[in-house]
């Protein structure tokens, strides 16, 4: 959802979707630059299997595969190189090997660790095999 602070029907929208302050929500600030698209970048044991840019449509700002928005294979750049470098060791401490990270203008908005989409998207639209790469650790591993 997006609310603007001048919103009339904020408080509304923050109690319905609190249930009244019993249950919590997260928030966070708009990032313009979704306008362009989120970077969903798939990491194996911290390091990346590759990137897609997630496109909005216009009927909707998120650019979520499943409301509609369209997908571009993008190169990982040094902005998030950097992101990965600083929260890899933190992924592998808690376990967490297979996750797939938003960034939006240069700033991790989510690591997804229950739902990582993207993979089948990846695949179809480099010269890659990361789904193999996946199973191929999975092997490893058991």
């Amino acid at each position: 959802m997006l609310l603007r602070p001048d919103d009339a029907n904020a408080a509304s929208v923050i109690d319905t979707a609190t249930k009244r302050g019993r249950v919590p929500v997260m928030a966070q600030r708009f990032l313009e630059g979704v306008a362009d698209g989120d970077k969903r970048i798939l990491l194996l044991d911290g390091e990346p299997l590759g990137a897609i840019m997630r496109h909005p449509s216009e009927a909707d700002f998120r650019a979520n595969l499943c409301v509609g928005g369209q997908s571009a294979a993008v190169d990982i750049d040094d902005a998030d190189q950097r992101i990965i470098d600083r929260i890899a060791p933190a992924l592998r401490a808690d376990g967490l090997v297979f996750v797939g990270i938003d960034v939006i203008d240069g700033h991790l908005t989510e690591v997804n660790v229950t739902s990582p989409t993207g993979l089948r998207d990846l695949t179809r639209l480099t010269d890659s095999r990361p789904d193999l790469e996946v199973i191929a650790w999975l092997e490893r591993a058991a």
